[in-house]
C-alpha cells in the first residue's frame, strides 16, 4: 500500500460524506469523488506537510464540488458571467474577493433542485418530467418557473455592493431591532475592566522618512489584518481611516477571551466588536480562534451568523476558509520571525517582486512620525497574498507592534462595485505605488491604540 492510499483510507469516509452532502444525485457525487481522488493523487507530491492531508484533500473536494455546480449553472437561464464573477467579502484583512455564485445551487430546497436538475441538466421534456414525478404538466411548468426565480433571486440577493452585502445588511437590521441591547450588554460584561483608549475621529498627520541603516529583524506576533496578538490577556482598539478625507470609518475593540481548541489544535478565542465611528449603537460582534507558536501565527476558525444560525468555519473547510482567513502553504500562517528575504525590493514607490506565492517581506527601514512621536520601524509589504490586486504596507517597531498600516488597491481592482472608475481617477490625491509595473492606489489607513 502506498503512502497516498494509506492516508486516503484514513479520511475517505469524511471526504465521501462531505461530497455526498453537497452533490446529488448519488451518481454525480461519485463522479465528483473520483475527480477529487484523481487530482489528489496527481498532486500528492506537492503536499509538504503530510499531517495536513485531510484538510488538503477536503479543499480539493470542495473545489471539485464548486466546479460541478459551475458547470451545471452554465445551462441555467441566467446571465452566467456569474460563474466567473468575483465579489467582495470580509476576511482576515478586510475586503477580499470570492466567487459570487458557488453555493447558490446547494442552498436550493430539494424540490427546487430536483426540477432544475431534470429539466436543465438531464434535459428532459416537461411531459417526461410530469410522468416521472406523477404530476400534471401544468404543475411542472409552475414548479420550474418558481425554481428558476428562486435561483435568480438567490444570486441577485447576494451580489456585493462593496464592503456590505444585502444579507449582512439585513442581519444588521435584525440585530439592531432584536439583539442590540443584549449584544451590547454582553460585550460590556466581556470588556469590563478593559483599558481601551479612544481613537481620534480623524487620522493623525504622519510622516514616513526612509532611513539609511539596514532594516532590523523583528518578532511579529500580531494577527495578520487584525493587529491583536493572540495571547491570553491581550486587548486593543484600532480604527480604519478613509483616504484622503482621513475620517475614521469603523472602530474595532478586541480582546482575547480564553483558550479554545479547533480539531484538537489549541489556540485562543478572540472577540472583535465593530462599530461605525459615527453610530456606535450598531454593533457587530465577531468571534474567531487563532494560534500563536514560536514560528507562526494563524487563524484556526471563524464564527459567523448566517440568517440567525451560528456557522463555524474552520481550517478544514478548504476554500471557504482559505480564501478569507487562510495564509501560507497548507495554512501554516504568517511567519513571526521576520527578516529581509529579498523577495520584494523597493526603491522609493517602485516595487519589484520575485515570481512566487506568499509575497511578504521587509523592504526597508523608516522613521514614522505620528501623534508627536517618531518610531524607528521596518516596513513589511504584503503583495497579493490574500487578494489579487491588493498590496499593504505595515510599519512595525522593534517590539513587533504596528505603528501604521496602509492598504493600496490595484488601479482596476473591483472598480465596477466602486463607481466604475479607476482608483487613480477616484482618489487622485492619494499616494500611489508601482508594483511590477502596475499602479496601486492608497485606499485607507489603520492605526491602533498602541501609539496613543
Amino acid at each position: 500500500m502506498t503512502e497516498f492510499e494509506m492516508l486516503l483510507g484514513q479520511v475517505k469516509k469524511s471526504v465521501e460524506y462531505f461530497v455526498k452532502c453537497k452533490v446529488s444525485p448519488l451518481e454525480d457525487a461519485q463522479d465528483v469523488l473520483q475527480e477529487s481522488y484523481l487530482t489528489a493523487y496527481q498532486r500528492f507530491d506537492q503536499l509538504k506537510d503530510r499531517n495536513a492531508f485531510k484538510a488538503w484533500i477536503l479543499s480539493i473536494a470542495r473545489n471539485k464540488c464548486n466546479d460541478y455546480f459551475r458547470r451545471k449553472a452554465a445551462v441555467l437561464e441566467i446571465p452566467l458571467e456569474t460563474a466567473e464573477e468575483y465579489s467582495a467579502d470580509d476576511g482576515r484583512m478586510g475586503i477580499a474577493e470570492v466567487l459570487a455564485v458557488r453555493d447558490h445551487l446547494e442552498r436550493m430546497a430539494d424540490k427546487d433542485k430536483e426540477i432544475l436538475y431534470l429539466y436543465f441538466w438531464k434535459q428532459m421534456p416537461q411531459e417526461e418530467i410530469a410522468k416521472r414525478l406523477n404530476v400534471p404538466v401544468g404543475t411542472v411548468k409552475s414548479r420550474l418557473y418558481v425554481a428558476k426565480q428562486k435561483f435568480k433571486e438567490s444570486y441577485e440577493g447576494s451580489r456585493r455592493d462593496g464592503k456590505k452585502t444585502l444579507e449582512n445588511e439585513a442581519l444588521r437590521l435584525r440585530q439592531k431591532r432584536e439583539n442590540q441591547e443584549s449584544a451590547r450588554s454582553r460585550w460590556d460584561r466581556t470588556m469590563e475592566g478593559a483599558n481601551m483608549k479612544r481613537l481620534p475621529e480623524y487620522m493623525p498627520k504622519y510622516e514616513i522618512t526612509a532611513r539609511t541603516e539596514e532594516p532590523f529583524a523583528v518578532k511579529w506576533e500580531e494577527l495578520m489584518g487584525w493587529f491583536l496578538v493572540p495571547r491570553l490577556g491581550e486587548e486593543l482598539s484600532w480604527g480604519m481611516y478613509d483616504q484622503p478625507s482621513g475620517k475614521c470609518d469603523h472602530v474595532y475593540d478586541m480582546k482575547v477571551t480564553g483558550r479554545a481548541k479547533v480539531h484538537g489544535i489549541e489556540g485562543v478565542e478572540l472577540t472583535a466588536r465593530e462599530a461605525s465611528y459615527s453610530d456606535k449603537k450598531e454593533v457587530i460582534e465577531r468571534t474567531f480562534v487563532a494560534q500563536l507558536t514560536d514560528t507562526h501565527c494563524r487563524y484556526l476558525a471563524t464564527i459567523r451568523n448566517d440568517n440567525g444560525v451560528r456557522n463555524f468555519i474552520t481550517f478544514l473547510d478548504g476554500e471557504e476558509f482559505m480564501q478569507c482567513w487562510g495564509f501560507g502553504e497548507d495554512n501554516c500562517g504568517n511567519e513571526t520571525n521576520l527578516a529581509p528575504k529579498g523577495d520584494i525590493k523597493r526603491e522609493g514607490n517602485v516595487i519589484t517582486t520575485a515570481k512566487k506565492n506568499f509575497l511578504l517581506d521587509i523592504v526597508g527601514r523608516y522613521d514614522v512620525t505620528i501623534c508627536g512621536k517618531t518610531y524607528d520601524t521596518v516596513c513589511v509589504m504584503d503583495v497579493q497574498t490574500y487578494n489579487n490586486g491588493v498590496v499593504s504596507e505595515q510599519f512595525l517597531d522593534k517590539n513587533g507592534r504596528t505603528i501604521l498600516w496602509r492598504r493600496f488597491n490595484k488601479n482596476d481592482w473591483h472598480v465596477k462595485h466602486y463607481g466604475g472608475k479607476l482608483w487613480s481617477e477616484q482618489l487622485p490625491k492619494n499616494d500611489q505605488l508601482i508594483v511590477d509595473g502596475e499602479t496601486y492606489v492608497q485606499w485607507y489607513d489603520c492605526i491602533t491604540d498602541y501609539i496613543l
